[in-house]
This record gives structure tokens, sequence and C-alpha cells, in this order.
């Protein structure tokens, strides 16, 4: 049976971390499961709880930049974009350092390594305890819709996982975005919580990443990803049979059923329901007869890029 664990209790999650066990516990982003990122053993259970393919490579969650740094060789622009974003949900790609201890497996091997510094105050605290890096991808079932409440963890892994360590609701609601930095040109390989524009307006120009990669360098680049267990059809100017409607702005007519993510198309508000408002329509469009989910254009601009690349890919065929 997996524990639910209260702020208070983050000394228990520490003690089950240094014990190879794995942990979820909420970011300002969605929920992470985390497991000691220098057992190697513990990292693989996280594949393992997940279903996750091995050449995945997992981000690993420092409890500052100081200590995210000793683990890989940060460059100029590392350390400029640390002092603007981090604590916050920005990850970056970096050379590992020679002497990094964390497992290959949590790197898929690769001589690189994601790392971050997440903004959530009970996350920071438990960091802060654990003392060194935690690998945690979002806790949820490969592929699968990723968790912003601990109750949402404990829907896709109840008994896989040793403790889920309740933070409270995930204000940001999409994952951070991730910016390589290991080559000579800044490149971006998932768009997050922290826009595009913020970060050009930091570091200049940076390149996009395209197409579907069989072996990303980093979370969240494969074509399906982030799905319901309902097809998802994008950019619905009108509702067709059978589907229920994931609304920006004023929603369509017809709706037998529908969620709001922002009546204002507020994006912000947009990017903190999504994840709420998928599993919410796959949970009860079934019951009502419907096979699918329509969803209503969403700008791709700001955090709506974040918004955009996850639908694209729950979207994806599986």
């Amino acid at each position: 049976m997996t524990e639910r664990l209260t702020p208070d209790e983050i000394g228990r999650a520490v003690a089950l971390l240094r014990a190879g066990e794995l942990v979820a516990f909420g970011t300002e982003t969605v929920y992470g499961l985390g497991a000691d990122a220098c057992n190697g053993r513990a990292v693989a259970a996280i594949y393992a709880a997940k279903g996750r393919p091995s050449f995945n490579p997992l981000i690993c969650h420092f409890a500052d930049a100081a200590t995210a740094f000793r683990y890989v060789r940060a460059n100029a622009l590392a350390e400029k974009l640390a002092a603007k974003f981090w604590p916050g949900p920005l990850t970056l790609v970096l050379p590992r350092a020679a002497d990094c201890l964390v497992s290959q497996l949590a790197g898929a091997g690769l001589p690189t390594l994601a790392v971050r510094v997440p903004a959530q105050p009970v996350a920071h605290r438990l960091l802060a305890a654990f003392g060194g890096p935690v690998a945690a991808p979002s806790a949820n079932r490969s592929g699968r819709i990723s968790p912003t409440t601990a109750a949402h963890v404990l829907a896709e892994l109840e008994g896989r996982i040793a403790a889920v360590l309740d933070s409270g609701p995930c204000p940001v609601g999409v994952e951070s975005t991730v910016l390589d930095l290991s080559g000579e040109t800044p490149v971006l390989l998932r768009p997050g919580g922290v826009t595009l524009e913020a970060l050009q307006a930091e570091i200049g120009p940076i390149a996009r990443a395209s197409g579907e990669v069989a072996a990303p360098i980093a979370p969240g680049m494969l074509a399906s990803h982030y799905a319901p267990g309902l097809p998802v059809r994008l950019n619905a100017a009108r509702l067709e049979p059978g589907e229920a409607l994931l609304a920006f702005g004023p929603p369509l007519p017809g709706a037998a059923l529908c969620f709001q993510l922002s009546a204002t198309r507020d994006l912000t508000e947009a990017a903190a329901r999504l994840f709420e408002g998928l599993r919410a329509l796959d949970a009860e469009a079934p019951a009502r007869g419907l096979t699918r989910i329509a969803v209503q254009p969403v700008p791709a601009q700001g955090l709506g890029l974040a918004i955009n690349d996850r639908l694209t890919r729950a979207a994806a065929p599986r």
C-alpha cells in the first residue's frame, strides 16, 4: 500500500528515498516520481513502476543551483539562466561532470544530464533534507496524463510506489521547459513553464527541436505522450457526434460534456487546468456514451506553446 504523507512528514519521505524506495512529490509543474538518482536500483524501479522505456532519460532535481552544477559542466549561459529562472520550471541539459555520481540509467546512458531546481516549497524542503540529486519524471504510467494532485498519483500508481508526499495542487500545471545547452547553440527541446519569449529575452535566439525522435535526450520528446485513454481531436471548430469538449473561451455549442480550461482565454489558467481537464473528460465521457475528446484552438504563444505541445502529443497515434 502506498503511504500518503503530509508536508510535516518530509523526514519519512527522505528516509524512504535513502532506502532506495520511490516517493512521489509535488512541484510547481506536476508531481514527480522521485528516487535517489545515484542509486541504480532505485532509478530502475522508476522505469518499472511507470512502464517507461529505458532510453527515455529522467530529470534530476536539486535544492539549489550550486548543488546541481556539481553534477554537470555549467557554461556561462547556464549560469545566467539559473540566476534568472531557478528556482523555477526550467530544466537545463548539460554535459555530465567527469565525477558525476548520478546513475547512467537516469541519463539513459547519454553524456548529458537534465537538471532542475524546483520552486515549490515542499519540494525544496524535501530536496534540501535529502541533500543530493533526486531523479523524478512525472508520477504517472508512461505516456499517460501527468498528475497535478496527490490523488492523481494514487489513481495511477497506488501499490506500485512507497509513498506520495501530498504537496497540494500544482500551480503551473505543465512540465518544465527543457533547454539543451550542451552544444554550440541553445535548443528548445520541450516548451513548458518558462516561455520561449522569456528565455530569448535573456540569451537571444534559441533553435527549436523538430520532428519525432527515436532516442530522446530529454523527457517529453516522444511523439505520443500525455495521452488519455480516449482519442483526442485538436483545433475543433465544431463538435462531431460522440465528442466531449475541452473548451478554451466560449464553448462550442452542443457539448454533452465540457471541461473549461479558461472562460477568459487566460493561458496561465489553462495550463494549470490542462491535465486535470483531460483526466476529467477521459473518466466521465465513456459513461455518457462519448468516444472522443475535441479540443478548441489555443494560441501558440507564451504558455500556449507548451499547452499545444502537450495536446499534440496527447492526440498523436498510439
